[in-house]
């Protein structure tokens, strides 16, 4: 914490994987070393919210090699048939606004991608904005800044064995991951990166 705001800070540093097995096949343990360091926050087994009008006001990193990201599971099922959202994800100068859930051959998604560049605000980087998620029975609806990012019907998300992911409670993840095939190369970027969140705040009808 810091001013009142939750910081979320990628570092480049080297860490020991204290779980390295040399010529193990799992990404998580073949590697001895980390090469940066950063955080994740869930509220997955502690709380979670079905429907609701869900916000966030935050300042994300948009330079390359970083990918901040807020977004939501259902609790029950393994991914992707639990329903991912991705209210807010950016990475290579570009906003995403996702669901993901099971298909026949693996996932089925609505995606929306708008680059930063497209708002026409050479500091939009600099500033905070709202990212919101209203969320019924029948709809998701994802925004920024009270611009729509992704309007889904919820009556077409099904998996292929007939349930409806986003009819069951979703949990939270607040995180800062660095580089892969998404968040790109981060060698030249000068770090700490920080991902600021001045609040996050869902509300329920009673």
């Amino acid at each position: 914490m810091e001013n009142g705001l939750l910081i979320i800070e990628g570092k480049r540093e080297q860490l020991k994987n204290p779980n390295f097995e040399a010529g193990s096949p799992d990404w998580k343990k073949n590697r001895e070393y980390a090469q940066y360091t950063s955080s994740s926050l869930t509220t997955r087994r502690m709380h979670s919210w079905q429907y609701g009008r869900f916000e966030m006001r935050g300042r994300i990193d948009i330079r390359a090699g970083i990918w901040p990201a807020w977004w939501t599971l259902g609790v029950e099922k393994r991914w992707p048939a639990n329903g991912e959202v991705d209210i807010m994800e950016y990475y290579k100068g570009v906003l995403l606004a996702n669901l993901i859930w099971a298909g026949p051959k693996g996932t089925q998604s609505v995606t929306t991608r708008k680059p930063v560049t497209s708002f026409e605000d050479p500091d939009w980087a600099e500033k905070f904005h709202v990212w919101r998620l209203d969320w019924d029975e029948n709809r998701m609806v994802i925004s920024v800044d009270d611009l729509v990012l992704n309007d889904t019907d919820l009556n077409k998300t099904l998996n292929p064995d007939g349930t409806n992911p986003y009819r069951q409670p979703e949990y939270m993840i607040l995180n800062l991951a660095i580089g892969g095939d998404a968040g790109g190369d981060p060698s030249a970027t000068e770090f700490p990166s920080r991902f600021e969140v001045d609040w996050v705040r869902v509300y329920q009808r009673e």
